[in-house]
């Protein structure tokens, strides 16, 4: 696959601003991993359970052309993804802040990346709901 830029989210809904955020992270490497959120893990984070269930928030992401790969995450622990698929990258999103402190100390060697808006006031998952 080559040099590998992997990103975390929820997606419930895929909306410009998370297209934007595939654009960004892929020009850090040749192949994009998508690790989707697990139902239980957005509950957890969020307090709130996502719209669309995992699979199917999984499969809009896996549907998007210049998405290589669409993965659940793991319900217990979500550093496991990075040690099962060894990404070169991990790009984060701008207001991302669930397990980033985590991913710093479990990965102090990986490069991780801070990836900047996209009109945030009108494309925030919050504030808009997509297919």
């Amino acid at each position: 696959m080559g040099r590998v830029v992997m990103v975390f989210g929820t997606f419930d809904g895929v909306h410009p601003g998370h297209l934007d955020f595939f654009r960004q992270a892929l020009k850090r490497g040749d192949a994009l991993l998508v690790v989707v959120a697990r139902d239980a893990t957005v509950r957890s984070v969020k307090g709130r359970r996502p719209q669309r269930n995992e699979r199917s928030r999984r499969a809009a992401v896996a549907a998007r052309p210049m998405v290589s790969k669409a993965v659940l995450g793991d319900p217990h622990d979500q550093m496991k993804a990075i040690a099962k698929y060894q990404p070169s990258v991990v790009c984060l999103g701008y207001d991302q802040q669930a397990f980033v402190e985590q991913l710093y100390r479990t990965f102090p060697r990986l490069k991780i990346i801070r990836l900047k808006p996209y009109q945030p006031e009108r494309y925030k998952s919050s504030h808009f709901n997509a297919v």
